[in-house]
């Protein structure tokens, strides 16, 4: 005989629901262990990149100025394509105009009066 059979009937209900919430509970914590890789490796990086930076500044400032550079090139293509009329990158579809049925519709002016359609 097994120590949970001696357990009365309502302690044993107990402990199927909290088994039950932990199996639930399982995806979680899975999504808790890639958060906390994500971070290690965040942490890791962070440090690799602070221990190049104190021995190699040169290098850390020339990377940041070209990115810095990189930066304003594409501002400025971005603007220049603005001013020439020509589309910027993205996705967009054309919507054609539609009339609405001349059954009387209502619209409203800046002022909030209705004028029918026809006025």
């Amino acid at each position: 005989m097994s120590k949970f059979d001696s357990l009365p009937d309502r302690a044993l209900e107990l402990v199927h629901a909290i088994s039950a919430n932990l199996k639930d509970a399982a995806p979680k914590a899975g999504q808790w262990l890639e958060t906390g890789a994500k971070l290690g490796v965040v942490k890791a990086g962070a440090r690799t990149a602070g221990g190049f930076i104190r021995r190699n500044p040169v290098v850390a400032v020339a990377a940041v100025a070209g990115a810095g550079l990189l930066w304003y090139a594409a501002a400025r293509r971005k603007a220049r394509k603005q001013a020439e009329g020509e589309p910027i990158e993205g996705s967009a579809r054309r919507i054609d105009a539609r009339r609405a049925a001349s059954g009387g519709s209502r619209r409203r002016t800046r002022n909030g009066a209705d004028e029918t359609a026809a006025e």
